[in-house]
């Protein structure tokens, strides 16, 4: 039976993740932009400004904002040393206290704060989480390459967080045969798969731990 076909931007079922973080991945990056097939011009390269919320007792549960739109992923399993990553939840500003309350503080596993309003706006939030001891929203900004290779879906980053910059590289798809491949053909067997609430926790600090290179 023959491998259903990814596009991008498609919802499909959770996908599988392999993805590093380090200074320099220029050499797979050429590899990738070899094996890829021709992908669609609007994902050619992109930009964005996203905030993450980091919770220090959570490692799971991975949560950005974009374009005033919030969105949680949970981690499902590893298989093959690959990731699974499902969506949790998705909400805008304002946001109600009934959806902090139910899903987006039992998400960051801390203590749920006094909420007072029944509503609060984007600012109002990030007042919140900056009050918080155990979580901090941090600055990312994203320059992405597209790519397609072996069926997966594949990206090479320049990512800035709080400032420090760095790169990542993955491939994800419902397929780890495929994903695994994609590793060897782009030479990334040898490094590290960080997620980005990994990669953003070294970076500030609450892991000990280098990136990939």
């Amino acid at each position: 039976m023959s491998t259903p076909n990814l596009n991008i931007g498609e919802e499909s079922k959770p996908r599988f993740e392999y993805r590093t973080f380090g200074q320099n991945f220029a050499e797979n990056a050429k590899l990738m932009a070899r094996f890829s097939m021709p992908i669609p011009r609007k994902v050619w390269e992109r930009a964005s400004d996203e905030i993450y919320i980091l919770s220090k007792t959570n490692d799971v549960n991975n949560t950005k904002i974009r374009d005033g739109k919030m969105d949680i992923k949970t981690y499902i399993q590893t298989v093959d040393g690959l990731e699974q990553w499902n969506p949790l939840m998705k909400g805008e500003f304002p946001i109600s206290k009934v959806v902090l309350e139910k899903e987006v503080f039992p998400a960051f596993q801390v203590a749920l704060p006094i909420l007072s309003k029944t509503e609060y706006t984007y600012e109002e939030f990030l007042d919140m989480i900056k009050n918080h001891p155990d979580l901090q929203a941090v600055k990312v900004h994203k320059y992405r390459y597209g790519y397609m290779v072996n069926n997966t879906l594949c990206e090479v980053a320049e990512v800035l967080i709080n400032g420090a910059k760095v790169c990542t590289i993955n491939s994800e798809s419902t397929e780890i045969e495929d994903i695994k491949k994609t590793m060897q053909d782009v030479e990334l067997t040898s490094f590290e798969n960080i997620n980005y609430l990994q990669a953003i926790k070294r970076v500030i600090g609450w892991i000990d731990k280098p990136l990939a290179n």
